[in-house]
């Protein structure tokens, strides 16, 4: 068949069925092939669509564009230096991220930087003697981190803790981890790098942190491209933990093979897909918002609900005031009840009280299933909270330490129906069903 005999609408669709790659040689068969190739924006806006998640023609940094053959041709040309389909997927993984923060979290998608220039990064190296990953590099290139002051970062004046990463509070410990800017990157670096001791030829570069009452640090390693946060011990003997499956990293320094990626790109990807499924929210304590480390879902968060009184209950690994060289106490967990009470109210042998309040607690904490607590006590964290219809959930939040993962709490919390000083009923055990205590996969 002679292809060139062929109207236009159906090259259309034979080249929306070939990658921009193979179009581009089509165009070099003959004149009408290219201009059939070139003329054609609807097929580039396809391509666009697909490879980059973009519905109108502009450029890499959001400039507008006369054409989507000129949009493509832009993005091409400013990441020629990267393997495309990780150029894509980190496209996808930011444009997803974005999106979500669009909706509900407005101000920390106001903190993201615009990319860095190759000539940054190219500092970067220089200043701390590494070779970025392939992967972290084209992170950058598309937002270079966040801008925070550092009193939003920690959590020092009024306000939401803009934190990208998010975290969890408990007692007088806050964390919220925001990923860093390269300059920034370079002097949080330089300083945890001579304090730890590891020489000027270290691999180790601070990518994200908090900065708060106590740091919580992440560390790269620029030359097998592995996450690490540091542990309570990290000051003093440098001990830190992966963050993600050693066995998920792969070509990280070679722009040939075929899927690069290391900690950093899968470690986004797994908070975003967390954020996107509503595993982790935004959560509202007081005037302040945050991203909540505590999964707000099964399995992982346990739901149950007796007399009307709903209990919730996760938890999240704490690597910062974990001691991996404690026989007894490995691991921290930090963990979060929320209980709040139906607008029906609580409701018990027919009857229905328009408040019930906390008058005790019972606690079975379990490690590989062996019991090895179990606690009975009067309020929680010092509080008798009463719960009426309708309002806000109670939020609390402890922590307890583990020789080993998994392990597991449960429990129940003793209410009195109308309030302790005024009993209408008689006390009843609302049950807190079992939650797991989990070092994850993945470390946040």
């Amino acid at each position: 068949m002679d292809l060139e005999s062929l109207g236009g609408l159906t090259m259309h669709i034979i080249l929306s069925n070939l990658a921009p790659q193979d179009a581009a040689s089509v165009a070099c068969v003959s004149k009408r092939f290219r201009g059939w190739t070139s003329s054609d924006d609807l097929l580039w806006s396809k391509f666009c669509a697909d490879d980059l998640d973009l519905a109108a023609p502009i450029d890499p940094l959001g400039n507008p564009l006369p054409s989507f053959k000129a949009s493509y041709q832009a993005w091409r040309e400013a990441f020629n230096l990267y393997p495309w389909p990780l150029v894509t997927r980190v496209k996808r993984c930011w444009g997803r991220l974005k999106e979500w923060l669009a909706i509900n979290f407005p101000e920390v998608l106001a903190t993201l930087r615009k990319g860095a220039s190759e000539d940054e990064i190219l500092e970067l190296e220089k200043s701390l003697k590494v070779k970025l990953p392939l992967p972290t590099r084209v992170l950058y290139r598309f937002y270079d981190g966040q801008e925070l002051t550092s009193e939003e970062s920690s959590g020092n004046m009024p306000g939401n803790l803009l934190g990208l990463i998010g975290g969890y509070s408990f007692y007088d410990h806050l964390v919220n981890v925001s990923l860093l800017p390269l300059h920034q990157m370079i002097i949080e670096t330089k300083k945890i790098i001579r304090h730890l001791g590891f020489g000027n030829r270290s691999k180790y570069i601070v990518v994200a942190a908090s900065c708060g009452y106590n740091e919580k640090i992440f560390l790269l390693n620029c030359s097998n491209g592995q996450l690490y946060v540091g542990t309570r011990n990290l000051k003093t003997d440098g001990e830190t933990l992966p963050c993600v499956p050693d066995a998920l990293i792969s070509s990280v320094h070679d722009v040939k093979g075929s899927q690069q990626q290391d900690a950093m790109l899968l470690w986004l990807e797994e908070h975003v897909r967390r954020l996107q499924q509503g595993i982790i929210k935004v959560l509202k304590e007081g005037k302040v918002r945050s991203i909540s480390l505590f999964p707000e879902d099964p399995p992982l968060c346990s739901v149950a609900v007796t007399n009307g009184v709903k209990v919730r209950a996760s938890s999240v690994f704490v690597p910062e005031f974990s001691n991996i060289q404690d026989e007894y106490e490995n691991f921290l967990f930090a963990y979060s009840i929320r209980m709040s009470l139906s607008p029906e109210g609580c409701k018990m042998n027919g009857m229905t009280f328009n408040s019930c309040q906390l008058y005790w607690r019972r606690w079975i904490i379990r490690c590989n299933d062996d019991i090895v607590d179990d606690v009975n006590g009067e309020a929680v964290i010092g509080k008798f909270p009463l719960l009426r219809p309708g309002e806000e959930e109670f939020i609390y939040e402890s922590c307890t330490a583990q020789s080993s993962s998994p392990g597991s709490i449960e429990g129940s919390f003793t209410f009195i129906p109308g309030r302790l000083a005024d009993p209408k009923g008689s006390p009843f055990e609302a049950v807190v069903s079992r939650f797991p205590l989990l070092v994850p996969d993945y470390i946040f």
